[in-house]
């Protein structure tokens, strides 16, 4: 099959040919039909992520049909449409047995822990327990599209967030997850503030409901000002220190951070205010994908209308434009999400 393997980090990946992946007899094998390129294979690529192994091929945000299942499936056929989490859990963990998939102990991560979907086929383990049945009427680049970070911003603006209609929300950063969660927090009734150092990011997160802001300006005050006491939930969608400790500085008393962005190499030690978290009461929360159980809730607000990932996606590549798309994703602007399509 045609893949996009790197061989060293931060060396340009290429495509090639490499063997199909076998299938696992708990699990399956995925004929991508597409796959988003998302910040956190750039961080993978970059070597930031202790579980890569080389060679590699990245790819975790993917829809497909099942080209073949393993004997101990039960669930599932040759030809079914779905997606998958980008947390393949075990089913069978006390994470896993309490219903928090996307913290099992003994998760897998396809294009992290194993080979990903920047390839035409892909496996998966524990069919049963992560693959999503896709809807008919839904496409498969707005399928991938949900991957890691709609699916992510939905969960923390949903779930680990608690947003209630009415509340201010502030999101630190407008790239594919944050104008998820900006989309999702405006769809359930809150008002929202949308911070990027980009224009062209911030343009997008006004269509979409949400008060632009720049962050080249004293983000926290201005926040503040505009909310009359601070954001009660806010969200960093990128990663980083200053997103981080911005989003903390911007909650009212009582406000809840959830950090979505992933937080490695020199920012993994974040520092936190903690003087204002017991001051104010803050509630410093965490938000880590999406169980496979807990999708059809986002399919049902999708089928309804409320939120369209279709309408996320900045451009579609194909698989010979991924390792140049990859390398220099980083440094070029591109808004919105970047998914990579196949035949």
């Amino acid at each position: 099959m045609k893949a996009v393997p790197f061989h060293e980090f931060g060396e340009l990946p290429e495509l090639a040919d490499v063997p199909m992946p076998e299938c696992p007899a708990t699990g399956a094998v995925i004929r991508v039909r597409a796959t988003g390129l998302c910040r956190s294979d750039w961080h993978g690529w970059m070597g930031h992520d202790p579980g890569i192994r080389l060679p590699h091929v990245p790819g975790h945000e993917f829809a497909g049909v099942i080209e073949s299942v393993g004997a101990r499936v039960t669930g599932w056929a040759v030809g079914d449409r779905v997606t998958v989490p980008f947390v393949c859990a075990c089913g069978t963990c006390e994470q896993c047995l309490l219903g928090n998939q996307q913290v099992c102990d003994n998760q897998e991560q396809p294009g992290f822990t194993q080979w990903g979907s920047f390839a035409e086929f892909v496996a998966i383990a524990g069919a049963d327990t992560n693959l999503v049945a896709l809807p008919a009427d839904l496409d498969f680049v707005s399928a991938a599209a949900l991957g890691c970070r709609f699916a992510t911003a939905y969960r923390a603006v949903m779930t680990q967030g608690r947003v209630q209609a009415g509340e201010w929300v502030a999101v630190h950063g407008c790239g594919g997850v944050g104008l998820s969660a900006i989309m999702i927090a405006v769809a359930a009734g809150a008002k929202v503030v949308a911070v990027d150092v980009s224009a062209d990011a911030l343009a997008i997160a006004e269509q979409l409901g949400a008060i632009p802001m720049s962050g080249t300006s004293d983000v926290t005050e201005a926040i503040r000002e505009r909310t009359q006491g601070g954001a009660h939930l806010s969200l960093d969608a990128l990663g980083s220190l200053t997103t981080s400790g911005n989003s903390i500085r911007s909650l009212r008393k009582r406000g809840r951070h959830v950090q979505v962005g992933l937080m490695l190499g020199p920012d993994a030690l974040s520092p936190v205010p903690m003087d204002l978290v017991v001051a104010n009461e803050l509630e410093i929360l965490g938000s880590h994908g999406m169980a496979a159980h807990e999708y059809p809730a986002m399919l049902a607000s999708i089928a309804r209308g409320d939120i369209d990932p279709r309408m996320l996606v900045g451009r579609t590549i194909s698989l010979d434009d991924a390792p140049e798309a990859l390398a220099t994703m980083d440094a070029a602007a591109h808004p919105g999400m970047t998914v990579i399509t196949l035949p």
